[in-house]
């Protein structure tokens, strides 16, 4: 048959053959054509009801994005994400701002509607052109309505994972995750209120304690300019005394020594009258300076108060809040952040309470841990049911949690109350400089492209959050300038630094 074949496609001729080439390769292209079609992501919604996202991944590699709540994935569609040199950074944010009209500040007045923020430089989900490829300047593009749709859906402080390739969560249990307390957790509302109310009262103590004090400080003040004259003339007085007894001891003369003795009887009942006023002086305002150096005292313990009940008011009052722990292996230490859900006063977002940063025993501190999130996704009878997504390859994501040591103190802190939505992450990586004190946490791959990151201009030295007092809600804040980045920290892609917490927060 071959041998036939090869004498019919001699006869045919060359045109003949071009032609049935031509076709085998049109034939080729069709078929690649249909699988990369076939391979494109599409839109997709589960057969099943939907909670609340809990948490998005986006692929860069498969350009897609998905959204899982408590049970699985609720919605699928396809993305673009950030061209060359623009590229979009792969790593772990959170959601930080939403704006259902939004126009870029960067890009000509763009629309980019049903806006949601993951970093304050520019990094965004929204509504886009999506021409099958990447081809952003670094935010995630999502079909328009497929963003509309899920833009109510959503709530500040979402997780948004953005993964190289492909990731998903997975099941996932280790003795180093939370495991809260059912009666702690049933507790914690009403302490949050008695708290709350104790505090708000120790507030108005505090301010009456330190009206009285200065009240008692003006009225002893006259006293005590009386007090400081008297002693200053009672010290003249002696000092003349003194002087006359020293003369009248030196006299060799009788004329000297009746002189010296004139000079001495004078002085002596000035001495006497000065030391007698000043002691009647004192003997009359001893209860007043005493009621005053009380009433400071008082005010100083009211203050102290206030600030022990503000602190525990405010712990309290984020223990009803999802938490979320940071673990960085460049800088060895833990960072926690719970969202208030304050406005920021500066405009843009919401305040994260970041109070607690401790160091943090890795071991085998050397070699790479990866990235992973753990994220706890709703209750169970062992308190809380856990999965884990895996971006950047070190140890396995078991291996990285049983290297680290959580500190106790910290855990007693936040395990017994610990609830859904909550997450430790785990990273090689610092947190990046674009992590304020209106943002979760930020982190980025630095063994990834990040052009659309790195070439935008980073968020300026805002201020930032530290505690105080927020109204008399147990919330605290003052404002501070940013400290200088952690030396040591910036890495080689990206120029990551962290801005550390100070002392006292």
């Amino acid at each position: 048959m071959t041998a036939q074949s090869a004498v019919e496609m001699r006869r045919w001729g060359e045109p003949a053959i071009v032609t049935l080439a031509a076709m085998a390769l049109l034939a080729a292209l069709t078929a690649t054509a249909a699988a990369r079609q076939a391979a494109q992501p599409t839109e997709a919604t589960a057969p099943r009801d939907a909670g609340e996202p809990i948490m998005a991944i986006v692929s860069i590699k498969s350009q897609q994005v998905t959204f899982y709540d408590a049970e699985g994935w609720i919605l699928r569609a396809p993305v673009s994400t950030g061209t060359t040199g623009r590229e979009t950074p792969a790593g772990v944010f959170a959601v930080v701002e939403k704006d259902k009209d939004h126009r870029s500040t960067m890009y000509d007045d763009a629309e980019m509607p049903n806006m949601q923020r993951i970093t304050w430089n520019g990094i965004a989900l929204h509504g886009g052109p999506l021409p099958g490829y990447a081809a952003s300047h670094g935010c995630v593009r999502m079909p328009f309505g497929f963003a509309e749709k899920l833009f109510d859906k959503t709530r500040i402080g979402m997780r948004v994972i953005i993964a190289p390739n492909d990731a998903a969560p997975v099941e996932f249990s280790h003795p180093a995750l939370f495991m809260p307390r059912a009666e702690a957790i049933a507790a914690a509302p009403a302490r949050a209120e008695t708290l709350g109310r104790e505090a708000a009262e120790a507030f108005k103590a505090a301010d009456e304690a330190k009206k009285t004090a200065a009240t008692a400080a003006r009225e002893t003040a006259s006293l005590t300019a009386l007090l400081r004259k008297l002693e200053g003339l009672k010290k003249s007085a002696d000092a003349e005394l003194a002087f006359a007894e020293k003369v009248l001891a030196a006299a060799k003369t009788d004329q000297a020594r009746a002189q010296a003795e004139e000079r001495k009887q004078k002085a002596a009942p000035r001495a006497a009258e000065a030391a007698t006023q000043l002691d009647t002086a004192k003997a009359d305002a001893k209860s007043k300076l005493d009621a005053a150096a009380a009433a400071k005292d008082a005010a100083k313990a009211a203050e102290k108060n206030k600030v022990d009940l503000a602190k525990a008011a405010s712990e309290a009052k984020l223990a009803l809040e999802p938490v979320s722990i940071y673990i960085s292996r460049a800088t060895q230490k833990l960072y926690v952040r719970r969202n208030t859900h304050k406005p920021a006063p500066d405009g843009g977002g919401e305040v994260f309470d970041t109070s607690i940063e401790v160091p943090v025993t890795i071991r085998n501190p050397d070699k790479r841990i990866g990235t992973h999130v753990f994220t706890a996704m709703a209750r169970n009878d062992a308190g809380l049911r856990w999965t884990a997504v895996t971006i950047d390859n070190g140890d396995d994501a078991r291996n990285a949690l049983d290297r680290i040591t959580i500190p106790q103190d910290v855990l007693d802190r936040i395990a017994p109350t610990a609830l859904p939505r909550s997450s430790i992450i785990v990273s090689d990586e610092p947190l990046s400089r674009e992590t304020n004190y209106r943002t979760e946490f930020v982190a980025v791959l630095n063994n990834q492209p990040q052009g659309g990151f790195v070439t935008r201009r980073p968020t300026a030295d805002i201020n930032v959050a530290s505690r105080n007092f927020w109204g008399d809600d147990g919330f605290g804040f003052f404002f501070q300038r940013n400290p200088d980045p952690q030396t040591g920290n910036t890495r080689r892609r990206g120029g990551q630094s962290y801005y550390p917490v100070p002392p006292g927060w």
